[in-house]
């Protein structure tokens, strides 16, 4: 028996999200905005603080700074149950910060990286990976120390008879590189739509799908409020089908979209790792993403198994 369903090495910072008339004006001006509000922030403990809401047992590692905001992220994630005795405490180091200023369904991010890409493939002990079922890994782009040694990580992960699991984010570099050699050691792609376009260079996302299916076992890609589109090695298309998958979202009432596709992530791997079907996975994942968004902040509103299930239409 393993203590950990999901094992997440990854970035730690919390968000400061400004909401309302949030463009900036130069020239010494001085703005008033709606809201102000400090929450979790990272891609990678987000989708841990989803996970763990939904019910996996998440074990966290990463680097932050002996400091308030590094104190704040640790004090969250204990409260929501993520083991995070692995957590590498730097008093030499700030624990980074993103800004993000919210404006309407639309937001733009400004990011200290602080102690974020601190973290190295070296510093995640076989000991921890013989722990868990599942290793997950997001902010690739960020993450510049661990980025290297990742397909190496992987292949360790695997040896051990753990699943992995990939969300790139941004490139803020727009560059788009180093996927090659990592890619075919993924098990489960979760990509947004811009992020697969761009990682692939066509145009279509359904070509993007399936030109990233030929390197991965699962993809997943996010496409916002029109859902999400997959494609498996599991699922079984009927005769003309591209043997792509087409799950719609579910209408909400939207406050914030800061970590929608993070607690997508959540879902997915809840039903990946509980071995449900792709599709009702993919219809998990839709739903605690659209459900997450009700709320300011990227937990604040990320649902339980319970609060998820009741929107699925599938049988649970």
């Amino acid at each position: 028996m393993r203590r950990f369903d999901l094992l997440i090495p990854g970035e730690i910072n919390p968000d400061l999200i400004l909401s309302g008339d949030v463009e900036p004006q130069f020239g010494q001006a001085e703005k008033l905005v709606e809201s102000a509000a400090l929450t979790v922030g990272s891609s990678s403990v987000i989708t841990a603080c989803g996970a763990a809401r939904l019910g996996l047992k998440v074990a966290f590692i990463g680097v932050c700074g002996d400091d308030i905001f590094g104190h704040f992220m640790l004090e969250e994630m204990q409260q929501r149950g993520i083991d995070t005795s692995a957590v590498i405490v730097d008093p030499n180091r700030n624990t980074g910060l993103t800004v993000i200023l919210n404006k309407g369904h639309d937001r733009a991010m400004l990011t200290y990286p602080g102690a974020i890409p601190a973290l190295r493939a070296e510093d995640i002990p076989d000991d921890l990976l013989r722990q868990a079922r599942h290793l997950h890994v997001a902010s690739y782009f960020l993450q510049d120390a661990l980025r290297p040694g990742l397909p190496r990580l992987f292949e360790r992960a695997r040896a051990f008879g753990l699943t992995t699991s990939l969300d790139t984010n941004w490139d803020p570099a727009g560059a788009w590189r180093g996927l090659p050699e990592l890619l075919p050691l993924v098990n489960v792609f979760l990509p947004n739509a811009a992020e697969a376009l761009a990682l692939t260079g066509e145009a279509d996302i359904e070509r993007a799908a399936l030109k990233l299916a030929e390197q991965v076992e699962t993809v997943a890609i996010k496409l916002g409020s029109e859902g999400t589109l997959a494609v498996g090695q599991a699922f079984q298309p009927v005769a003309g089908q591209k043997g792509i998958l087409r799950v719609p979202s579910i209408a909400v009432q939207v406050v914030d979209t800061v970590g929608a596709g993070d607690t997508f992530n959540a879902g997915f791997l809840y039903g990946y790792l509980h071995g449900w079907p792709l599709e009702k996975s993919l219809r998990l994942a839709a739903v605690c993403g659209a459900l997450s968004t009700q709320a300011a902040g990227g937990t604040a509103a990320q649902p339980t198994l319970d609060q998820a299930r009741a929107f699925l239409t599938l049988d649970t």
